[in-house]
């Protein structure tokens, strides 16, 4: 990954990653950061190097992510405790409302990554803000292909109407030095950055460019300008200014559950506008005292953005209710297994 020697600086490290309480008790066992998941393994970085290490029984490959931090036990090569996030991306888990799926972990800035094409679409698009809100990772949205079109400045006003206080660059993604100069003042050393997007996007171009290094990528298909699934697995890449970048694989399906604050701030003109409604519970319909329906009157507020809006937040509260109930049913079965196993004891 580099021959260069590294220190825990340089791989983003942090004396606060550490709880206070646990800091005397730990000293003993050094830090790492994962740099890739593997069935019963991770491989990791730290300042001894990379390194492979087997995962303890309490721990699955899928409650750890690419970013994580880490303190294991060089003599065993075992991970020996899972450290508290500062950021975390995650979505729900297909098929399980109880259960998070995570992408990345402790990033400092998220690139959510479209294109001048048909691709673009804003109800995506808010989706990612959601889920990049949600984890506590500002967002900087990238718009590729814009050597593709007349105007890419219409695409920059749509990013703008849903977006207005995120940085928004247009980009070619083929052009390394371009990339790299725009993209700069977010990364550095000891930040990690990554990028978020559909497949065909340019995701992996961009990865390339800021990393320099040959990435997988595929062509683009001319009859409906869509590139093909090209990253298969989330990995770190140094940048040769220092940082790191996590590429990840392009996300047909964001399902969110638990991201009612990460949706409030996505549509943040509408969730401060809900404060001056006359009623606390105004559904922004036919109630009057509405403001955000007289925003909407007025043309300061896209209708068909609330109309976005009230989809998310219900389709988060369904799942965030499907898993709620799913956790009390697990600890319920919990309680009854414990029950039975001690009036066996006692029979």
């Amino acid at each position: 990954m580099t021959d260069t020697p590294l220190t825990l600086d340089d791989l983003g490290w942090s004396d606060s990653y550490l709880p206070e309480e646990d800091a005397q008790a730990d000293t003993s066992l050094p830090p790492a950061r994962i740099s890739g998941i593997h069935r019963d393994r991770a491989s990791v970085l730290a300042a001894s190097g990379a390194e492979l290490l087997t995962l303890p029984p309490d721990l699955s490959a899928g409650d750890i992510a690419v970013g994580d931090w880490v303190l294991y036990d060089p003599g065993a090569m075992r991970i020996a405790r899972l450290l508290p996030r500062r950021t975390r991306l995650f979505r729900r888990a297909a098929g399980d409302a109880s259960r998070e799926q995570l992408i990345v972990a402790n990033v400092d800035f998220v690139f959510i990554t479209t294109s001048c094409t048909d691709e673009f679409n804003e109800a995506r698009l808010e989706r990612y803000l959601s889920l990049a809100h949600s984890g506590g990772v500002p967002p900087v949205l990238l718009l590729t292909k814009a050597d593709k079109t007349d105007d890419p400045g219409a695409y920059l006003a749509r990013l703008h109407a849903i977006a207005p206080d995120v940085a928004a660059v247009p980009l070619n993604a083929k052009d390394r030095p371009a990339v790299t100069a725009a993209l700069a003042r977010w990364s550095g050393p000891g930040r990690t950055v990554a990028f978020l997007g559909m497949s065909g996007v340019g995701k992996s171009t961009l990865a390339a460019a800021l990393s320099g290094r040959d990435l997988a990528t595929a062509e683009v298909r001319e009859d409906d300008m869509k590139g093909r699934h090209t990253t298969t697995a989330r990995e770190m890449h140094p940048l040769p200014g220092g940082g790191w970048l996590i590429d990840t694989p392009g996300m047909r399906e964001l399902r969110l559950t638990d991201m009612a604050e990460g949706i409030d701030a996505a549509f943040g003109e509408i969730t401060d506008l809900a404060a001056d409604c006359r009623f606390r519970d105004c559904t922004h319909g036919p109630e009057p005292g509405c403001a955000v329906r007289a925003a909407i009157a007025a043309g300061r507020i896209d209708a068909s953005r609330l109309d976005r809006w009230k989809k998310l937040k219900a389709e988060d509260a369904a799942h965030s209710a499907s898993a709620a109930e799913k956790r009390r049913q697990g600890r319920s079965f919990a309680r009854m297994v414990k029950q039975a196993k001690r009036q066996k004891r006692r029979d």
